[in-house]
Order: C-alpha cells, then structure tokens, then sequence
C-alpha cells in the first residue's frame, strides 16, 4: 500500500473527459489545448495526447514543459514576457499570444518565426468572484479597443479571449459569446483564429454537448476562424483523489479529526476561495470537521457525515483533487508533499513520483 498522502490519478476517469472533449473536437471542428496552469502532471500526457490537440501555457517554464512532454500544438501566453526569457519562449512555441499591444509592440520582431496573437477582453465574464474575474474593473488582463487593436492587425492572425470561470451554463457561454461577437466582430473578421479559452466545464454531466458543438461550429464559420478551446479543469475534472490517513481525533465542541495533510498545501485553492473538499459519500450518522496537520487555525478541509466513528490510521479520500492542486502544492511547514500515483486502465497502480527532505530543502537555499 502506498503511504499517504498521495494524489490518485485514475485513467478511467480521465479518459471519460477526453472522450467528451473528442466527441466535441470531431462535432464543432475545434480544437482542444491542455491548460497547463490548471494541470501539468506530464505521466498521464501519453494518454491525454491522443484526444487533444497540444497545450497553452502561461510561463517560459509551462510552455517548455508542453513542447517538450506533450508535443503537438504549443501554445504560448504570459501577462508579460520578460526581455531575458523572450527568445526560449518563442523556440518553444509555434503560437505565441501577447497580452497587451504594447507587449506586441515590444517583441513582434524577436516572434515573427512563429504564429502571433493577442488577447482581447470583452469586459463581460461568467465569474462571480472578483479575485478570478477578468473582466474584473482595471482588469490588466487583454485588450479591449477595437480601434486601437485594428491598427496592429498586420501583426497578428488571431486573438485569445479567455472569460469564462467554472462555467456550467450553456445559455450563459452563448450570451457571452453573443457580447463578443458584438463587440469585437471587425477583428474577428480578419483573424485566422479564435481561442476561446478555458472554464467551460463541457464534459461535466448533463452538459448540452451538441447545441455547444453547433454554436462553436457556427461561430468558426460566420467569420472564417480556426476555433481554439483551452481546456483545464475541464480535462480532468472527478479524475483524481487526495488519499489521507487519520492521525488524530478529539472534540472541542464539534469531533475533529487531524490528517497527514494540509489543505494550505495540497489543496491551495480551496483555502482561497473559501469551498471545501469533497467526501463522498458523504452520509451517515458521524460528523466531523477534517483538519490538517499544518499550525494555519483555519487548515480544514471541512466537515463531513461518515459511517462510523473515525478512527486513527482510517483512510479518507477527497474527491476532484487534480485542478489547480499539483501545481500549487507547496512545501508550507515542511508538511510531507503527497506522492503523485497513476490508477491504469488496468486496474493496477503505480506510483510515479515521491517526494524526499532532499525536495524540501532544495527547494530553499
């Protein structure tokens, strides 16, 4: 058995959103770019490569990481390229998307081997959370002047416009796309290609996929545009767990139970924006609140309903663990950073990474 904490990545389960995304490359005549800011876990890319397209990143790191694992399609985006990482980045990519016309302006020359790109932001997105809102007021994220845009055109072929957050909502995906097409329909007109970036939770269940394939099939025709996706969360959501052990258990008001984990740690985002994990089943006549095992007060998973009294060295397994996880562990006190193991579609498990004090203190100076 392997020692926990560890991320469980099962193939099954992966391979069901890269059927999804086939189903809607092969409808809509889109294609699919891994979002590697959201997942980058490079020993599941061999069965993922044969489903999409290639990868978008947003760092030098990211996109040397896609051309060099992943192959096919790299794509590269950043908020600002540095003078000093400028050259690496454009020998790796074969698209590259400028945040800004200034940021064009600036290093169109040094890129002009490769495919370039802006990034346009209409103002409009489906995020109801101000942190990760691009529309957000002064937001720095694109541009959004059509006329000051048009006056670049001779320099680029397409645009990247990136505002969907965890959206589920077909109607919402097309009113926006609407809003865009309103808004920016003189550019679309001259560009080769639109990505429309990721958030779009198409795979999950229930999801319209043929009214979502005819409405990017038709968007790609009415202005002649190559439709780019970026799938993140997306691509592996209900993919992976956080396996941990019971450590510990007292009451103080409420039953608590203390993990080998961290949710600062192992699972960042949900501490940032404030959600809990993921038990299931999460039913039964035992409640408790699943802490971590870090000083932070606030490090809780959350509270969960079990079958029985928990107990120590009992396992826990939070569910939907992959999105924005493995990126962002970290090695806050020192806490163990979880093995990363891969599920086959065998059935059979294999472990893929471990990390060691050697990690930790390396990761230091």
């Amino acid at each position: 058995m392997i020692q926990t904490p560890y991320y469980l990545i099962d193939k099954s389960k992966l391979l069901k959103n890269m059927e999804r995304i086939a189903e809607v490359r092969e409808k809509s005549g889109a294609k699919a770019l891994l979002a590697l800011k959201c997942f980058a876990t490079w020993s599941v890319f061999d069965l993922m490569r044969d489903y999409m397209d290639g990868t978008t990143s947003s760092s030098l790191n990211e996109v040397r990481l896609g051309h060099e694992r992943f192959g096919k399609e790299t794509h590269a985006y950043s908020v600002a390229y540095a003078d000093y990482e400028i050259d690496e980045v454009v020998s790796h990519a074969d698209k590259i998307i400028f945040n800004s016309i200034g940021q064009l302006e600036r290093f169109a020359d040094k890129a002009s081997g490769i495919v370039r790109g802006l990034r346009l932001n209409p103002q409009v997105s489906s995020s109801s959370f101000d942190l990760a809102d691009p529309a957000r007021p002064f937001s720095r994220l694109g541009e959004w002047d059509v006329a000051r845009v048009e006056k670049v055109m001779d320099r680029i072929s397409g645009f990247m416009i990136h505002n969907n957050c965890e959206n589920a909502d077909f109607d919402l995906f097309d009113r926006m796309l609407g809003t865009i097409e309103e808004r920016f329909a003189p550019l679309l007109r001259k560009a080769d290609w639109v990505s429309l970036g990721g958030g779009i939770h198409f795979t999950g269940d229930d999801y319209p996929i043929e009214r979502f394939a005819e409405r990017l099939k038709r968007f790609s025709g009415d202005y002649g545009v190559q439709v780019y996706l970026e799938p993140g969360e997306a691509s592996i959501t209900k993919s992976t767990t956080l396996e941990v052990t019971v450590l510990d258990t007292l009451f103080n008001g409420k039953n608590l139970a203390i993990v080998d984990s961290s949710i600062e740690a192992h699972m960042l985002d949900l501490l940032i924006y404030r959600e809990n994990a993921k038990v299931s089943p999460n039913e039964g006549p035992h409640n408790y609140m699943v802490c971590g095992k870090s000083c932070l007060a606030g490090d809780v998973f959350g509270e969960f309903r079990f079958a029985n009294e928990l107990k120590v060295g009992d396992r826990i397994s939070f569910q939907d663990a992959a999105g924005y996880t493995m990126v962002k562990k970290n090695w806050f006190n020192g806490v163990k950073m979880p093995a990363i193991a891969i599920k086959e579609l065998d059935g059979s498990i294999r472990t893929v990474r471990e990390f060691t004090y050697s990690d930790f203190e390396q990761s230091l100076s």
